[in-house]
């Protein structure tokens, strides 16, 4: 079950509908960690919750939808508000930290932060990362269209889903979005009258190659780690 809703998930399924980039080159290996990654965190990919990213002949990423974080924080009954911004640097070499992504034009984007709070903690969960650390770059070292486009916004989404992540580490772990690993959030919404012929979605009996075990770990744990690094 995911948010609900029973879907199935078979390879044809993952690989025709579900890989952004280079779907033909996407193995059977891939596209079974990606229905587990699936199957063990109930994350409906048809919801942008969870996506599978292939270019060339590097490894394929599982990547975890923003959206997916913002909704299961909101469902924990211990989630007691966020707040989250970038750190700039100006032509005085003053460091500012601001909430939100209005970045000035003379300034220059060293880092995001994010702060959670929860209602069975003391303290808050505080996150600050390094831009040069996580911007998405190409071949040539540019950045890529989105990090060059939005940096202040993808900066910023990384430092929230690792304050998440580290405030609820039994709900998040495991988790990650294009944004932490230098890739591109895909702006794709699959047809509906493709999920429909598709049938449901049910993760439970989801199918995978024979030659890959079942009890394969989600992205993030270690099996996936190896295989994906």
């Amino acid at each position: 079950m995911a948010n609900g809703m029973k879907v199935t998930l078979t390879p044809g399924t993952v690989k025709n509908y579900l890989v952004s980039g280079d779907k033909d080159r996407v193995s059977d290996q891939e596209i079974a960690m990606f229905i587990n990654l699936c199957r063990f965190t109930g994350l409906n990919p048809w919801l942008k919750e969870a996506y599978c990213i292939k270019y060339g002949n590097e490894p394929a990423t599982l990547v975890v939808g923003k959206e997916a974080f913002f909704k299961r924080a909101e469902s924990n009954e211990n989630y007691d508000g966020m707040d989250a911004g970038i750190i700039v640097v100006g032509l005085d070499g003053e460091i500012v930290y601001r909430k939100g992504t209005l970045k000035l034009p003379e300034e220059q984007i060293i880092g995001g932060y994010a702060e959670v709070w929860r209602k069975d903690r003391t303290h808050a969960f505080r996150i600050e990362v390094s831009f040069e650390e996580y911007a998405g770059r190409k071949k040539d070292g540019s950045l890529n269209s989105q990090w060059a486009k939005k940096p202040a916004t993808m900066i910023r989404k990384v430092a929230v889903v690792q304050a998440l992540r580290e405030a609820f580490p039994q709900t998040f772990s495991g988790m990650y979005t294009a944004e932490e690993q230098g890739k591109v959030e895909e702006e794709y919404v699959p047809n509906m009258a493709d999920m429909t012929s598709q049938g449901r979605i049910d993760m439970a009996q989801a199918s995978v190659p024979q030659d890959v075990s079942k009890d394969a770990q989600p992205v993030g744990g270690s099996a996936a780690a190896e295989f994906f690094s």
